[in-house]
């Protein structure tokens, strides 16, 4: 017995942009009081005990063998669990593994807590987390995520409380793949369609979804790590960046992250019922290139477009200063991380001259080559690809825009239909295997995200040795080449570090934001009681 354990043309000004939407946030509390005027008594109102959460797009699948994009890997984090999870410097630690041994560089031991139970009360053993893993594997469902397993030989299930991973070779970032948020175990037997009605072990569970409108979680009263306090949230999915403000302004909404735009921020912390909470971040915002189109794959075109981009001025301006520049995927903390790399500050006049030497000299009127960049319809990734079309024409190049709702625009990058997209890295950056994730050539989609199709068997080399090799110091030289290689390749450019920025309700407490901007704050923020009358005074309130 055991004991539990506890697109086209698109004329743009840069400048008069950020004053615009200042002027427009500035009138947000006259526009919420009309809100309150014409929708009285009856207007939304958060439910006692629920958190209404605001998302920029609904997850894409909430099978945490499948998502991969920054909504379902958030939430999925709230309802399921991996082996081992990681601590603020990125070390492991224990999570459905109390423990773990490993014999040899081929052979990893987990011993599981007991008495975990699923969220509908099954309990969860060893079979659930060798079918978790060798459902990926075996292509019972077709997974991006497959290709992390790939060092995987056997797994063996002696007990119900012990999993053996025979590897067919040493794999330095298989704990970083079977971590809470990268990996989580689902029951036994959980098929293609398992997205529908996911069950985990994490400290939520799931109650419903309705696709591009909300998905609501609630408190999982079986977890075995943290109970939170917070009893149910809805994860409301917000058209655009105004009616996020406006939600948040007359409190039907109580918090969003890292998804309203900057120029929003000053106004909203002046209201007397939201708090803005900012602390430096690791998400990674990056540009990304096709190298199978004829024009991209050239290299002098790209770190042409690399030079055009006025980073500096982007953050100062657009972000308000809540960013800072990257030269790695890296987080700069990360004890692989290296600033000794090709820098591309801001030089028009060498973009100019790389196109040259590429062959495109600019036409009569002044337009060298037209490439087309594909985005979301979220309010702050339309702005950025304005912005980038601006300073592009400046050197010749016409960008054409775009514009997809997320799930379209998501699909279109992980098939590689695209010339250009701009995304965010978010959480997977705080691990050098990403490195093979996104650049390996053996990482094509459906086996990774190297969506641009970006192959280099010197990286290759350098990332494998990273991978099996045991001396940290020889790891450490292998990342450093191999983000040598990639800033002189630039099959993507590193733009700048978001800070993570949580704007909420004062009625939500003990809020702390993640440098990956999960939503892991759930888990131990709470509610404080607050009266309709109060909250109606709040939104109604005009400095």
């Amino acid at each position: 017995m055991c004991r539990k354990l506890r697109s086209g043309r698109l004329k743009f000004m840069f400048f008069p942009l950020p004053k615009v939407m200042t002027a427009f946030f500035a009138l947000l509390p006259a526009l919420a009081s009309g809100l309150l005027i014409l929708t009285g008594c009856g207007a939304s109102r958060p439910q006692p005990g629920t958190v209404v959460f605001l998302i920029e797009s609904s997850p894409a699948n909430l099978d945490p063998r499948m998502g991969t994009d920054a909504q379902s890997e958030h939430i999925d984090e709230l309802l399921f669990d991996g082996l081992v999870a990681r601590d603020a410097h990125y070390r492991f630690i224990p999570a459905l593994a109390q423990f773990w041994e490993q014999p040899d560089p081929r052979t990893l031991v987990f011993h599981l807590r007991c008495g975990v139970r699923f969220a509908d009360g099954r309990p969860l053993t060893a079979r659930d987390v060798a079918w978790s893993i060798n459902s990926m594997r075996d292509g019972t469902v077709i997974s991006p995520k497959a290709a992390a397993y790939a060092s995987i030989d056997s797994i063996e299930t002696p007990d119900p409380l012990t999993v053996v991973l025979h590897l067919n070779r040493p794999d330095n970032f298989l704990l970083t793949n079977l971590s809470t948020g990268a990996f989580g175990v689902v029951p036994y037997g959980s098929g293609r369609d398992f997205w529908r009605d996911p069950i985990g072990s994490g400290p939520f569970r799931f109650v419903s979804q309705q696709i591009d409108q909300d998905v609501v979680v609630e408190r999982n009263r079986l977890s075995w790590s943290v109970v939170p306090k917070i009893a149910r949230v809805r994860f409301a999915v917000a058209p655009d960046a105004i009616t996020m403000a406006l939600e948040l302004e007359k409190g039907s909404a109580d918090v969003a992250i890292n998804s309203l735009p900057m120029d929003a921020l000053p106004v909203l912390a002046r209201r007397p019922n939201l708090v803005v909470d900012d602390a430096p971040g690791t998400v990674i915002q990056y540009l990304a290139f096709n190298l199978r189109d004829p024009i991209l794959r050239q290299v002098r075109v790209r770190q042409a477009i690399a030079y055009a981009i006025n980073r500096e001025l982007i953050i100062r301006t657009l972000l308000d200063g809540h960013a800072r520049p990257a030269v790695s995927l890296l987080p700069p903390t990360h004890w692989a991380w290296t600033g000794d790399v090709e820098h591309y500050e801001y030089d028009p006049q060498r973009a100019r001259q790389l196109l040259d030497e590429a062959g495109y000299k600019a036409g009569a009127n002044g337009v060298r080559l037209h490439l087309t960049m594909k985005m979301s319809n979220d309010e702050g990734t339309r702005l950025l690809a304005a912005v980038l079309q601006q300073q592009l024409a400046r050197v010749g190049i016409a960008l054409d825009l775009r514009s997809f709702e997320f799930a379209t625009f998501y699909s279109d990058v992980v098939r590689g239909a695209f010339q250009m997209y701009s995304l965010r890295w978010i959480g997977g950056n705080e691990q050098p295997d990403l490195y093979s994730y996104a650049f390996s050539s053996a990482r094509f989609p459906p086996k990774g995200a190297n969506r641009g199709h970006y192959s280099n068997s010197q990286l290759d080399n350098l990332l494998a040795d990273a991978a099996e090799n045991e001396d940290m110091s020889r790891r450490r030289a292998d990342y450093v080449d191999a983000q040598q290689i990639l800033g002189r390749d630039l099959p993507a450019v590193n733009l700048w570090y978001r800070d993570t920025v949580v704007v909420h309700n004062r009625r939500l407490e003990n809020v702390v934001p993640a440098p990956s901007g999960s939503f892991s704050f759930l888990e131990t923020a709470e509610l404080k009681p607050q009266s309709t009358a109060s909250l109606r005074l709040s939104a109604l309130h005009q400095p």
